[in-house]
């Protein structure tokens, strides 16, 4: 695998203490100035409940993938700051997990062929295809929502691939998505999102602590959608599908916890912290 794809390997987990750290560090870090101390970013993980060994362990795997390195902060506190090669993943994640969701209206698709010696060159891209959100049409042929071009012709440059643009379907569309994707467990996804929050107490009355620690597990189960469910078109969905109705929760979740999330964050390990600490 290479070493973006290792960065970018992430993006398909959600729920432990090194991707709940890697949301941490792609939703906050730039925000606190591209620094977080190393004893504030413990206690952070600490709010999530995961324990300091623990949280030292996921920073140690974060900067052995080239996500974080160490950095020194005023008067020398340790501390971490952001990979600049890792910068180009978060932003395609941000736009991802924040940007507009549009239904698919044309479409890409990808066509290989690897002799089976090359066996693991096919799964590497088998794998990189699915996590990025596209389907499988057949063997050697998958297919994802016209949006996901750069993406994809960024993952075919690095295989013996074909990429065709701006195709359209010319039959039955909900027979096509049905066969692509596996429509049953991306409605799971939603629901499971919708079940987790979607009677969570998001009024002022919550503290700081608990409005960041609400927002970084919303955010981290989030943050896994819109790569399985990349823009499918409503029209050829089932009527009961709960897509629109999960991003509405989570733009209402952002709009209450996302400001508070990183202040409290920026109190307790961003740079200003340390600043006055050690004054």
């Amino acid at each position: 695998m290479t070493e973006v794809a290792l960065r970018e390997d992430l993006e398909a987990n959600s729920g432990s203490a090194t991707a709940l750290l890697r949301t941490i560090v792609g939703s906050m870090l730039r925000p606190l100035g591209g620094w977080m101390s190393a004893a504030g970013t413990v206690q952070l993980l600490g709010s999530l409940g995961i324990p300091p060994a623990t949280a030292r362990s996921s920073i140690a795997r974060l900067v052995a993938r080239g996500v974080l390195r160490r950095a020194a902060g005023e008067g020398g506190a340790p501390g971490y700051a952001l990979d600049p090669a890792a910068v180009p993943m978060l932003e395609r994640g941000d736009a991802r997990i924040f940007g507009e969701r549009r239904p698919a209206t044309a479409w890409c698709l990808v066509s290989y062929s690897f002799p089976e010696r090359q066996r693991s060159l096919r799964h590497q891209l088998r794998r990189r295809l699915a996590a990025i959100g596209c389907g499988t049409v057949a063997d050697g042929l998958w297919i994802g929502p016209a949006a996901l071009e750069q993406e994809l012709a960024e993952v075919v440059a690095e295989f013996d691939a074909v990429l065709f643009v701006d195709a359209a379907a010319r039959s039955d569309l909900s027979t096509g998505l049905a066969s692509w994707y596996d429509l049953p467990a991306i409605r799971r996804v939603h629901e499971a999102f919708l079940d987790r929050f979607g009677s969570v107490d998001v009024s002022p009355a919550i503290g700081d602590e608990e409005a960041f620690a609400l927002w970084v597990r919303a955010l981290d189960e989030w943050r896994v959608v819109p790569y399985r469910d990349p823009g499918l078109p409503p029209v050829a969905l089932p009527a009961d599908w709960p897509g629109d109705a999960s991003a509405a929760l989570f733009s209402r979740l952002r709009n209450a916890l996302e400001q508070r999330a990183v202040a409290h964050a920026s109190r307790i390990a961003g740079p200003d912290r340390v600043a006055a600490a050690a004054r």
